[in-house]
């Protein structure tokens, strides 16, 4: 073999960081693998990329197969190459991620994919490969956005209350629980930029006084997604 072809010999992945927003909690897509390595592992969906596919392709490619979940916009995030990050040789993964409403999508995990199940943030374990360090850079990204761009309307329901709305930005700050952002700094805030529209219905079937229901103005949330902005909560 010669010096030239010796760069040829490398593979290339694809990674999936799906973010979901459940029950007040920041979840992440993963699936326990069927297959060596790491059989039995908990892991994000991810495989090799074929020879005549381009990375984008395989991403949507692999999210389908192993999890069912199809249609979900990707963004690529970085690149990890470290020479030994693969037990069987050098494999370079791209990581994409993406923010998706639980409730609009039904798992159906097939090829090698045991199972796939959503886990909560704060309860990932050890990861096959090196998908805990993927998983957080991805958080860093999605901390970054929320202080860039609005982030609730891939998340949330269509109708949410401001405190669902403060638990998710919360939960994607990894606050503690005793050490939330401050409610009316959070409230004026948000309402300051007139990207909510106050519905003309309240909470329905909880033990406490309902309270308003808000959904996003689509327009005004994807100018501020195009543009950006700073909130600095």
């Amino acid at each position: 073999m010669s010096e030239v072809e010796s760069f040829f010999k490398s593979a290339f992945s694809v990674d999936n960081v799906i973010f979901g927003f459940d029950g007040g909690d920041l979840k992440v897509l993963l699936i326990q693998r069927g297959a060596a390595p790491f059989r039995g592992k908990w892991a994000l969906p991810g495989d090799l990329v074929y020879p005549n596919e381009d990375l984008d392709t395989a991403a949507e490619r692999v999210l389908e197969q192993l999890t069912g979940l199809r249609g979900v916009y990707l963004e690529q995030v970085r690149t990890f190459g470290a020479v030994n990050r693969h037990p069987l040789g050098r494999v370079i993964t791209v990581a994409y991620f993406s923010l998706i409403k639980v409730s609009d999508f039904a798992l159906t995990p097939a090829s090698f994919a045991q199972s796939a199940r959503w886990h909560s943030i704060s309860e990932v374990g050890e990861l096959a490969f090196d998908h805990n360090e993927i998983l957080d850079i991805c958080m860093q990204r999605l901390q970054r956005k929320v202080r860039n761009a609005p982030v609730g309307f891939e998340l949330l329901p269509e109708k949410f209350t401001l405190t669902e709305l403060q638990q998710l930005y919360e939960s994607v700050l990894n606050l503690p629980k005793n050490k939330g952002l401050d409610k009316r700094n959070f409230r004026k805030k948000i309402l300051s930029m007139n990207v909510l529209v106050e519905c003309e219905e309240m909470q329905e079937g909880v033990a406490h006084r309902p309270a308003k229901l808000y959904q996003f103005d689509r327009d005004r949330y994807h100018q501020f997604v195009a543009e950006g902005f700073s909130f600095d909560i």
